[in-house]
């Protein structure tokens, strides 16, 4: 039953993006509409959980910064883990940001609303795309706009926690803005890495206390991403 349904999930989901998303995506270009943009990406995700039977709780909502600009660093197990969180995240729309691997790049149509969405891709390894990326990035935090960043950079197939990259942390110090530490439980369980099959489970989405930056330079950087990894193990534990 659990593949049956995963098969009619991506089904749905591939063909509400290549019905829904162009007559979007040019409306969004036109008009420089991106509230529309994020509602239908919403919507978009809304299908794929409700057609895979994924049920999602969040505690400690009281930790979401909403008047002003965050960065929320998630654990990563699961390919199911980004939209839930844009889900879980959906009333800062259209301020929020992904922090995302440039592979992803290769998605048609979602590329073009990635680019319209402001979401920023970093090619890890490759200083001359990865430098000016973060950069481009930290502006956008000054300007108010928060980040979702995937610190691991992989997904883990054991779900312990995995090294932390520094990159959402340098972005998060240049752009003063604070890190919320966010753990996912049930992910895995739901979508394991190397398995398309949607199992419908209940996923948890713990926030943290924000993690100030102010006043924090570049030399704080490993110190902050020290910081911010324990209170995720710790949330992980907790859960």
């Amino acid at each position: 039953m659990a593949a049956i349904r995963s098969v009619a999930t991506y089904l749905a989901v591939a063909l509400y993006v290549l019905l829904v998303g162009p007559p979007v995506l040019l409306f969004a270009l036109v008009f420089g509409n991106r509230s529309l943009l994020y509602r239908a990406g919403h919507q978009g995700v809304r299908l794929g959980l409700a057609i895979s039977g994924i049920r999602v709780t969040a505690e400690h909502a009281e930790h979401i910064q909403r008047t002003r600009a965050a960065v929320y660093a998630i654990n990563h197990t699961s390919n199911v883990e980004p939209p839930i969180i844009f889900d879980v995240l959906h009333e800062l729309f259209p301020r929020l940001r992904v922090l995302y691997k440039a592979e992803l790049r290769k998605l048609p149509v979602l590329v073009r609303a990635f680019d319209l969405a402001g979401f920023v891709p970093l090619e890890r390894g490759n200083r001359d795309q990865s430098l000016p990326a973060i950069e481009r990035a930290a502006g956008d935090l000054r300007d108010g706009n928060s980040f979702l960043i995937f610190p691991e950079g992989t997904r883990s197939r054991t779900g312990e926690l995995l090294p932390f990259k520094k990159g959402g942390f340098i972005m998060a110090i240049k752009g003063q803005a604070p890190v919320v530490p966010v753990a996912i439980l049930g992910a895995r369980d739901a979508m394991r890495k190397g398995s398309f099959v949607i199992q419908p489970v209940r996923v948890r989405v713990r926030f943290g206390e924000p993690v100030a930056t102010t006043g924090l330079t570049l030399d704080d950087r490993d110190a902050l991403m020290a910081t911010v990894r324990a209170r995720v193990e710790a949330l992980l534990a907790g859960m």
